[in-house]
């Protein structure tokens, strides 16, 4: 069965069909796949924040708090030991932590065909004949959005390099829209986002370039 997506223009009227390539819009999903691959993926952004001082990073505890013997008092040597209030910490978190994960480039690869082939099988890949602007104006692209069936739903853009800036700067203040160049579509924005929207020579070019690639059988 062949892989059709709609065309519309920027009107919101249905102009046309687009045949897509199953090798890249008809790959059977698996869940375990893209549930590796979003979570190393978020592994990887993660940002160590919090960071505890051992006793060798506690300021002061330069000279032994008391004699050894005679006080009557325990034994320390340091005001930094653990035992010490405003001392330093045993096991608490460190900057040096390391979160991050491999995952085969083939694979995270295959989890993307996977998610792009969901959008297309649950007919959440919009297509535009053409996407442009001839002024920055939020308004005039909130307008093209609510012509189309995503309206009121989160939808991620995806723009080819050689689209206008005034696209994403038209929609950087519209809430449930994002923008993104075609070329950096990964696992975690297409499944936070319900909608794909892209034009026809952008959807063009991915099919294009993942020909080029090896796929994972």
């Amino acid at each position: 069965m062949p892989l059709i997506a709609k065309i519309y223009n920027m009107k919101g009227e249905m102009v046309g069909e687009h045949s897509l390539d199953p090798a890249v819009f008809g790959v059977a999903p698996k869940a375990g796949l893209i549930h590796q691959t979003v979570v190393a993926l978020k592994a990887n952004v993660r940002q160590v924040l919090a960071h505890t001082k051992d006793r060798g990073e506690v300021r002061g505890g330069g000279r032994k708090p008391w004699k050894q013997k005679g006080t009557g008092r325990a034994r320390h040597g340091s005001i930094r030991s653990p035992l010490w209030r405003g001392g330093g910490i045993t096991f608490g978190p460190t900057k040096e932590r390391n979160f991050k994960q491999k995952i085969n480039k083939k694979a995270k690869r295959k989890a993307l065909l996977m998610c792009l082939s969901d959008k297309v099988a649950n007919e959440k890949l919009l297509l535009l004949d053409g996407l442009n602007l001839p002024e920055i104006k939020t308004k005039l692209m909130a307008k093209i959005l609510e012509n189309l069936p995503c309206k009121g739903k989160t939808t991620l853009i995806a723009l080819s390099k050689a689209d206008s800036d005034k696209i994403i700067k038209s929609a950087a203040n519209l809430p449930k829209i994002c923008t993104i160049e075609a070329r950096n579509l990964n696992v975690v924005d297409l499944l936070t986002y319900e909608y794909l929207l892209a034009t026809v020579v952008t959807i063009k070019a991915l099919e294009s370039e993942f020909k080029k690639r090896v796929l994972v059988k």
